[in-house]
């Protein structure tokens, strides 16, 4: 298991960007394949992006291709997601997981491990 921890979050304007960071402890981080979800209030968890344990391969939600981009830095231990282009209804809180499965799965259930998460609020 990998120690996760998410930060970057915040209150932006719509057409705005943020870049949001997870943070992992251990050694086999690059083993992993890592993912962002996340979850509005009301509303059931959901796929955002997932990126494979050497960064070749990349899979999005429909809802944010085009305007997120999911990177990772395996010499830093860590993830990025850059959201550009944000809208009202990308407020939620968004986790940050890691599988050990090697297929960019767009369920939860494959990832073991989770961060705490981080609020990201994007006003009209």
């Amino acid at each position: 298991q990998v120690q996760l921890v998410e930060s970057g979050g915040g209150l932006v304007q719509a057409g705005g960007s943020l870049r949001l960071s997870c943070a992992a402890s251990g050694r086999t981080f690059s083993s992993y394949t890592m993912g962002w979800f996340r979850q509005a209030p009301g509303k059931e968890r959901e796929f955002v992006a997932a990126i494979s344990w050497s960064g070749g391969s990349t899979r999005y939600a429909d809802s944010v291709k085009g305007r997120f981009t999911i990177s990772r830095d395996n010499a830093e231990n860590t993830v990025y997601l850059q959201m550009n282009s944000l809208k009202p209804e990308d407020t939620a809180v968004y986790y940050c997981a890691a599988s050990r499965i090697p297929v960019l799965v767009t369920t939860s259930s494959p990832f073991g491990s989770w961060g705490q998460g981080t609020q990201v609020t994007v006003s009209s």
